[in-house]
């Protein structure tokens, strides 16, 4: 019995995938974690065929995701009109799942690509900025369109949690981006700024995809319960009439869209495998 044993010992450390001490904790996590990442095999083929089909289920989410929204709006909201009334309205969870939630969950998942991997990371970077900065866009433009209404109709800003989470969510963002562009891209960065404060916009950056999760979510229910409980309705929201169904739906999409990116991120074997090269902190301009 013990000569068998020895023997399977034999055979495990003597495995041509090097030796690994079958009872040292480190080194077999260190082997599964190898065999996880799987960055570059020998003759150079990135593992796309792990990444790219969850990559194409995203994206059909992320298509949902504005397309129900902006179908809500249509169908069941009176469309869109920039003109103060209700829907200059819908403009606004259209433009706020579009930028905050949908074009930022792609932006934080660019490194996540293979092909990223391999050349120069700052052609990266300025897609990452640059998808970023244009879901800031729609995000202010969101609130350009909500504040309108409201002014144009009297009614009160900021007193809801919903509110108060976008609000939160709109300056994390804006100091995500403008920190992010000093630290990463600009030269006069000192060297030891984006080393520091990767750590934190990457964690910040995670509790901003939640944040919008969150805020949208309940933006939905908020405009349910204004909407479907007026005086002027004939089924209630607790009817569960077919646009409750249908904007309940949408919540669940996003919440689900914005679980998948957060589960990529926390992905081991979709991580970059040099972040902390030379040329990973290429500035942007010389």
């Amino acid at each position: 019995m013990r000569r068998e044993e020895a023997s399977r010992l034999e055979l495990c450390c003597s495995s041509p995938e090097g030796s690994v001490d079958p009872w040292n904790y480190r080194s077999q996590r260190a082997l599964r974690r190898g065999r996880k990442r799987g960055a570059v095999s020998a003759g150079g083929v990135m593992p796309t065929f792990r990444f790219m089909p969850f990559a194409i289920l995203l994206g059909i989410l992320g298509f949902l995701c504005v397309a129900f929204t902006g179908f809500w709006a249509q169908h069941w909201r009176g469309g869109f009109a920039w003109d103060g009334t209700a829907k200059m309205f819908n403009w606004h969870p259209l433009l706020m799942v579009t930028g905050m939630v949908v074009l930022y969950g792609a932006a934080v998942l660019v490194y996540r690509v293979p092909i990223s991997w391999a050349g120069p990371k700052l052609p990266w970077k300025l897609l990452h900025a640059a998808l970023t900065l244009v879901a800031f866009i729609l995000v202010v433009l969101g609130l350009v369109a909500v504040f309108s209404f409201h002014n144009h109709q009297r009614t009160a800003n900021m007193y809801s949690l919903h509110s108060w989470l976008g609000l939160v969510a709109v300056l994390v963002f804006s100091c995500q981006w403008f920190m992010g562009f000093a630290a990463f891209l600009l030269p006069w960065a000192p060297a030891w700024l984006p080393i520091s404060y990767k750590p934190i916009h990457v964690f910040f950056g995670t509790t901003l995809l939640a944040l919008a999760m969150a805020a949208s979510i309940s933006g939905i229910n908020e405009k349910l319960f204004f909407s479907l409980n007026s005086s002027n309705q004939t089924i209630r929201y607790d009817r569960l009439p077919p646009e409750a169904w249908f904007a309940n739906f949408l919540g669940m999409l996003i919440l689900v869209f914005g679980l998948s990116v957060l589960w990529a991120l926390a992905t081991p074997a979709w991580k970059r495998p040099d972040p902390d090269s030379l040329e990973a902190r290429q500035p942007l301009l010389h």
